[in-house]
C-alpha cells in the first residue's frame, strides 16, 4: 500500500515511523521538566522550560500536534503549581498565559509553514510539466550523432527559464538549435516557447539554414511585437541563438549564429571556437535583421564532439569573481564521450559556482561516430 503525502504514518499500521519517535524528545521534555520542579527546592522554578516543547515539535509536526503538545505543556504547568502550593500563584498563572500565547503563535507559524510548502511544491510540478513540454528530453542519439544534454535554472525552484534546445531529424540530416531569451527565469519561458514551436514546425519544411533562420526571425519577430502590444516590458526582447545542422553523409556541420556563443569543436586535446565571419543578430529583431542568413560550413569528423551552449556557462563565476573556464576543461577531459562530458560539466560548473548559477544555463554534445561510406567534407 502506498502512502500519499500527507496521510498518516498509521496508515499503514506502523505508528514508530521516525516524526513519531522524534515526539518523544519534547513529551519527555515535559515529563522530566514537571517532575524535577515538583521535587525541587521552593526557591528553584523550572516550569518555564515547558514552553521549549511546542518549539521543538514545531520542527517535527504540524499545527495540530503542536497544539497538542503545547496543552499536555500547560496541563504539566498547572500540576506543578497546584502541586508545590496547592494554588496557582500569580508567577504561575503568568507562566500558564505566557506558554498558552507562545503556542498559539507557533501554530500560526507553522501553519504559514506548511501552507508555502503546499505552494512550493505546486510551482514545483508545474515547472517539471511545463519543462517536459518545453525541453523535450533529447535521445541519445540521432542518426550518426551521439547526444548528451542537460538543463539548468537559475531559478531553483521553477526549474526551466529563458534558455532553450531543441532537436530535429529531417532528410538525412540532424538539425539543431541553442538559445537564449534576454532575462532569465519564468518571465522569459513564454519568448522560449515561441521560437521552440517554430523551430519543430519549420526544421522539416525548409531544406536549407538560411531560410529555415529567416523563417524563424519572422516568427519569434511577430509573436514578440503581438506581447509587446499586451505588454511595454517586453518590447526589447530578443533571443541569441545558434542553428546547426549536420547531414549524415559529410563529415561536416553548417552553422548560422545569430548573436550567441560559438560553438566549440573538441578534436582530441583541441577545442575550437566555431567563429563566422559576420555573425547574424540575434532572432526578434524586426527590421534590424538581414534579409538573407549566411551559413557557414565546419568540418566534423569521426569522433569529433560539437558543444553547444549558452552564456550561462561561461559567465558563471566563482567566490572570486572568475568566470567558468570552459575551453580549459574541455581541454583537461579530452577524450570523453558526449555522455560522459556533459555529466562532468555539469557538476564541475555547479562546483565552480558553489551550486547556484546567475543565469540559466543549457548545453548540448553532439558526437559524431565513425560509420562507413560518408563523403568528406568539401
Amino acid at each position: 500500500m502506498v502512502v500519499r503525502p500527507g496521510e498518516r504514518d498509521w496508515a499503514e499500521g506502523r505508528p514508530w515511523q521516525p516524526r513519531w519517535v522524534l515526539l518523544a524528545l519534547p513529551l519527555g521534555l515535559i515529563a522530566v521538566v514537571t517532575v524535577v520542579d515538583i521535587l525541587a527546592p521552593p526557591h528553584v522554578h523550572l516550569g518555564p522550560l515547558l514552553v521549549a516543547a511546542p518549539a521543538v515539535t514545531a520542527a517535527i509536526g504540524g499545527p495540530r500536534l503542536v497544539v497538542l503538545v503545547g496543552a499536555v505543556a500547560t496541563a504539566a504547568q498547572l500540576a506543578i503549581g497546584v502541586t508545590r502550593r496547592g494554588w496557582l500563584t500569580v508567577n504561575h498563572q503568568m507562566q500558564l498565559l505566557a506558554l498558552v500565547v507562545v503556542t498559539a503563535v507557533i501554530a500560526v507559524f507553522v501553519t504559514l509553514r506548511e501552507r508555502q510548502q503546499r505552494e512550493m511544491t505546486q510551482v514545483r510540478s508545474v515547472s517539471e510539466a511545463v519543462q517536459r513540454v518545453l525541453l523535450r528530453p533529447l535521445p541519445p542519439s540521432l542518426g550518426p550523432l551521439r547526444v548528451a544534454s542537460v538543463y539548468l535554472a537559475a531559478d531553483a525552484e521553477a526549474q526551466v527559464g529563458g534558455d532553450l534546445f531543441a532537436a530535429a531529424r529531417t532528410g538525412g540530416q540532424t538539425r539543431v538549435i541553442i538559445g537564449d531569451v534576454r532575462g532569465k527565469g519564468l518571465s522569459s519561458v513564454s519568448d522560449a516557447a515561441l521560437l521552440l514551436g517554430a523551430f519543430r514546425e519549420a526544421a522539416h519544411q525548409h531544406a536549407e539554414l538560411s531560410p529555415l533562420t529567416r523563417y524563424l526571425e519572422r516568427s519569434v519577430s511577430r509573436d514578440l511585437a503581438e506581447l509587446a502590444e499586451a505588454d511595454r516590458a517586453s518590447e526589447e526582447d530578443f533571443i541569441t541563438a545558434a542553428v546547426v545542422e549536420i547531414p549524415d553523409d559529410r563529415a561536416v556541420v553548417r552553422l548560422v549564429n545569430c548573436g550567441h556563443p560559438p560553438p566549440l569543436l573538441v578534436r582530441g586535446r583541441d577545442v575550437t571556437p566555431l567563429r563566422t565571419d559576420q555573425p547574424e543578430t540575434p532572432l526578434g529583431l524586426g527590421d534590424l535583421a538581414p534579409s538573407d542568413y549566411r551559413t557557414d560550413t565546419f568540418p566534423l569528423g569521426d569522433n569529433d564532439l560539437l558543444l553547444l551552449y549558452t552564456d550561462g556557462v561561461v559567465e558563471a563565476r566563482d567566490a572570486a569573481g572568475v568566470f567558468y573556464p570552459l575551453v580549459e576543461r574541455l581541454t583537461a577531459w579530452a577524450g570523453d564521450d558526449a555522455e560522459t562530458l556533459v555529466r562532468r560539466l555539469k557538476h564541475d560548473l555547479l562546483a565552480h559556482s558553489g551550486g547556484s548559477l546567475g543565469d540559466d544555463a543549457a548545453i548540448v554534445a553532439l558526437q559524431r561516430t565513425p560509420r562507413q561510406g560518408r563523403n568528406p567534407a568539401t
